[in-house]
């Protein structure tokens, strides 16, 4: 069971965030929902209205140039179209990292630019039918996405569906994602890095 690692504590033993955009929330073993067991979602906004992110570490298998051809050179590695959620599969959604750091609203960024993770080599959402441009060295295009209604998430965190930590610009575009989960965990130390180890079927531990 997931109490032998000790008490539930969704932050990892920071303090509750003011807002969750930018954070990941990393699947708790608790969390049997086949869309979401053992994933890595990236909120991409929060707010009184409720969430919306993507789930990060799940390749969908069809390669972004099949239906982006304009956009296929600068695909992130692996290049295929990422499930997003259960929600509206068949919107896509986009994440782009910059070159270099900027200026939310400061008139550098690419048009319909929204930041989410800030650093070096900030990511953030952008709009799919304007043209590449030099600004966006690297991307990538998630199909469907994750929305809880107002209160939603703060319910299934507070319940024990959800590790809920800050996310690194790396981690939106991260080139191995099918060992993301456990990697999250690891480097967040502790009781958080043995939860990395607990077996998919804990019948076989």
């Amino acid at each position: 069971m997931l109490a032998s690692y000790g008490a539930f504590d969704p932050y990892c033993g920071g303090p509750a965030p003011d807002g969750l955009t930018g954070y990941l929330l990393v699947a708790t073993p608790r969390l049997v929902d086949p869309n979401f067991e053992r994933t890595v979602t990236l909120v991409l906004d929060h707010g009184d209205h409720g969430a919306l992110g993507v789930v990060i570490d799940s390749p969908g298998g069809v390669d972004v140039g099949e239906i982006l051809p304009a956009w296929r050179s600068l695909a992130a590695a692996p290049t295929e179209i990422f499930r997003g959620g259960p929600v509206a599969s068949n919107a896509l959604v986009a994440l782009g990292r910059l070159t270099v750091p900027v200026d939310p609203g400061g008139g550098d960024e690419p048009l319909g630019w929204r930041l989410v993770v800030d650093g070096d080599g900030p990511v953030g959402t952008f709009d799919l039918s304007v043209p590449p441009v030099p600004a966006i060295e690297a991307v990538r295009v998630f199909a469907g996405y994750a929305g809880w209604d107002a209160g939603q998430l703060e319910d299934e965190i507070s319940t024990g569906s959800w590790y809920v930590v800050p996310a690194e610009p790396g981690d939106a575009l991260d080139g191995d994602p099918g060992s993301m989960w456990a990697r999250v965990l690891r480097r967040q130390g502790g009781t958080w890095a043995m939860v990395a180890s607990y077996p998919a079927d804990p019948s076989v531990n």
